[in-house]
């Protein structure tokens, strides 16, 4: 019975043995036309066909150099072809957030961040005359004499609009405070009160909320600072809401201890002012952290 199955589903072998029984009967046709024609006598026989293992000799098993070779060969195809695969994969991401449009992007959220480019502490200045006479910043405040030229040439950080979110205004019961706050803490915004750093924390965000005020000018706001105790509270009101925030500790730092401005993991305060009074050679800075 002839085998009707398709040439793809044949061995080797049995492809083999097909081309042989094909060149077979193509001889005996030759052969019989021959014989028919007088060309050929009728007692020469067909040349044997060679037996299979002849046919196709069987192939030495590689040698291990080659076995090594051929493995190391496969590593780098697959090594180049996960790598190109990441490529896609990249290509096809950039494609996707390109299409989809700032919108898409996830953004940190905005926090406040202390812009400490500053070399003294606010609310530095010259202590008032015996005579009462008017005051001014100047060399007295604390300002070392290297340091001098540079106070002089910096320019100051310049004072935002106040929003919804800024301080307004700041209340300690235990001294008797009860001020309003202005964005900016150079010499023209402590004439008025107490003054934000830019750039510092808003009341209730995370970070450092540095606020700062004069001892024996302009209201005097923070001459009592250093009777404040840990405990103490702190109320910062914001157009909106009001906050507090409870007194944890109290320094007295050179002029230059700018760091206490630093932010901040959690909600804290850092109240700031000159010491000691109708000296102020140094600084007074109040730490508190935020009310639960």
């Amino acid at each position: 019975m002839p085998d009707k199955r398709p040439v793809d589903d044949l061995s080797i072998e049995e492809l083999e043995e097909v081309l042989r029984k094909r060149r077979r009967e193509r001889q005996e046709e030759r052969l019989r036309r021959l014989r028919e024609s007088g060309r050929a006598r009728d007692d020469v026989p067909l040349p044997e066909a060679p037996p299979r293992s002849a046919a196709r000799p069987a192939a030495a098993p590689p040698s291990p150099a080659r076995l090594w070779t051929n493995r190391v060969l496969l590593g780098v195809e697959i090594v180049a072809l996960v790598g190109f695969l990441y490529v896609i994969y990249q290509l096809v991401m950039t494609i996707q957030v390109t299409n989809a449009g700032p919108e898409a992007a996830t953004l940190p959220a905005p926090t406040a961040t202390a812009l400490i480019d500053v070399v003294l502490l606010p609310s530095g200045h010259q202590p008032p005359s015996v005579a009462g006479g008017d005051t001014a910043p100047g060399e007295a405040g604390g300002v070392p004499e290297h340091l001098q030229n540079i106070v002089a040439s910096t320019t100051p950080l310049p004072v935002p609009t106040a929003g919804p979110e800024h301080p307004r205004g700041i209340e300690i019961a235990a001294i008797g405070v009860r001020a309003q706050v202005v964005e900016g803490d150079g010499w023209e915004q402590l004439k008025k009160g107490v003054g934000h750093h830019p750039g510092t924390a808003n009341p209730g965000q995370k970070g450092n909320l540095v606020l700062s005020g004069h001892n024996d000018v302009f209201g005097q706001v923070f001459k009592d600072l250093d009777r404040l105790k840990p405990g103490d509270t702190i109320v910062v009101s914001t157009a909106t809401q009001r906050y507090t925030y409870v007194v944890a500790a109290t320094r007295i730092v050179e002029p230059t201890e700018v760091s206490v401005m630093l932010p901040t993991r959690e909600a804290s305060i850092t109240l700031v002012s000159c010491y000691p009074y109708l000296i102020d050679t140094q600084r007074i800075v109040v730490v508190g952290t935020l009310k639960p």
